[in-house]
């Protein structure tokens, strides 16, 4: 099977890079902080979905600002102590693509996704982080964000997540979604294509735009 577009939309967390250890410190040590019960924590879906949606679900609307705040602090501090590290085939596909065809598109803040960026080495020309937008996703809005900050027709993009609330905010853009079963099994997940990571594909660039194929 043989993918061929004009820009390359990555998710990060999950996709790009593995940050679920710290995730798992960090939200644990909140919900704590927070009095928030293992029960009501594991009835709100994490995965894919901004911080201040999952405050909003957990806590009064007047303490959620504070909230978000404190998780991005635990989560930005936390990154020097082995809180992220790159997918197999990360440096390899983005390595092989020009800096203006690709962006990552993350449900992080941008402060929280550049220090996780910066500290596995990727500078990625275009971020859509969470604080760029007015809704996250499951809605369209940041990929079609990221399509318009590179001047790329949402149809003429590939979307590659490893959530399905990623999925299914690259389905509602128009875009071909790509899916990374590291988070989640393969049926969990609905897209035109589901490979294990990144190592999976292959990306060469062509006068036209990138293909994308399966490696034999």
């Amino acid at each position: 099977m043989k993918i061929r577009a004009e820009a390359l939309l990555f998710d990060n967390d999950g996709t790009l890079v593995s940050s679920l250890a710290s995730v798992d410190r960090c939200w644990t040590q909140w919900a704590e902080e927070y009095g928030i019960t293992a029960e009501e924590f594991g009835r709100v879906e994490l995965h894919g979905r901004t911080a201040a949606e999952i405050a909003a679900d957990l806590l009064p609307a007047e303490i959620v600002p504070a909230a978000v705040a404190r998780i991005e602090k635990l989560e930005v501090d936390d990154v020097p102590n082995g809180g992220v590290h790159l997918l197999p085939g990360t440096r390899g596909c983005l390595d092989s693509l020009p800096a203006d065809r690709w962006a990552v598109v993350t449900s992080a803040t941008r402060r929280l996704a550049e220090a996780r960026l910066d500290a596995v080495g990727i500078l990625p020309k275009t971020l859509i982080a969470a604080n760029d937008v007015t809704r996250g996703k499951p809605d369209p809005e940041p990929y079609l964000l990221a399509a318009r900050a590179l001047g790329v027709d949402p149809a003429r993009c590939v979307v590659f997540e490893d959530a399905p609330a990623g999925l299914q905010a690259g389905r509602a853009a128009g875009m071909t979604t790509v899916a990374l079963a590291t988070t989640h099994q393969a049926h969990e997940l609905l897209a035109d294509l589901v490979v294990t990571d990144l190592s999976a594909l292959s990306a060469l660039v062509t006068g036209t735009g990138v293909e994308i194929s399966v490696r034999g």
